[in-house]
């Protein structure tokens, strides 16, 4: 099955899988007391503030970019792991673990440890349109990494990973240290003490 093509009705298949999963999301989300667009009363594709009421809202954020990187991970992972499954079946296992940490980070336990370990001491939790675009990025960068070379693919994530440490003074390593393991000299240098 190693390099075997994905026929019409396997990409339908695959495609109606993944808008399942995206549903029953948005469904949880919703269930979890997620509000569906930014209560500010609009939807815009860029929200360039990181601490403003349409951070983690809107289509697309700062935070798009570890959501990219999240994506090009999976799908090293899922290369290493299940090669030869075909690669619109790897997205949807992708999607499923994208879809899971979307629900989780928008649990009371995760929207407590963000405000208290992290700089986001006034983060609410995604809208649902964030949340689903966050995957639609997972899967973007799950894309990209699919079709770069490896070397290309790493230096795109980095580039992507400094380009966000030197705008906001942050990004996905620094999210997943302070919530894992907060240091207050890193919290202040983001806080900008």
């Amino acid at each position: 099955m190693r390099g075997a093509r994905t026929s019409n009705r396997q990409r339908i298949t695959v495609i109606a899988v993944i808008a399942l999963i995206l549903a029953a999301t948005a469904a949880i989300l919703h269930g979890l007391g997620r509000v569906f667009f930014c209560t500010c009363g609009r939807v815009r594709l860029w929200a360039g503030g990181v601490n403003t009421a349409d951070n983690s809202q809107q289509l697309s954020d700062w935070y798009s970019f570890s959501h990219i990187i999240h994506g090009m991970i999976f799908f090293g992972l899922l290369w290493l792991a299940a090669r030869n499954v075909p690669l619109l079946w790897r997205l949807a296992i992708a999607v499923v673990i994208e879809c899971g940490w979307e629900i989780l980070e928008n649990s009371p336990i995760i929207i407590d440890r963000y405000r208290a370990a992290t700089i986001a001491i006034g983060y609410t939790g995604d809208s649902i349109l964030n949340s689903l675009s966050d995957v639609a990025m997972m899967a973007l960068g799950f894309l990209i990494a699919a079709r770069l070379p490896w070397r290309w693919t790493l230096g795109l994530a980095l580039a992507m990973e400094l380009m966000t440490l030197a705008l906001i003074r942050d990004n996905l390593t620094l999210n997943v240290l302070m919530l894992a393991w907060p240091i207050d000299t890193v919290r202040d240098w983001q806080a900008g003490l």
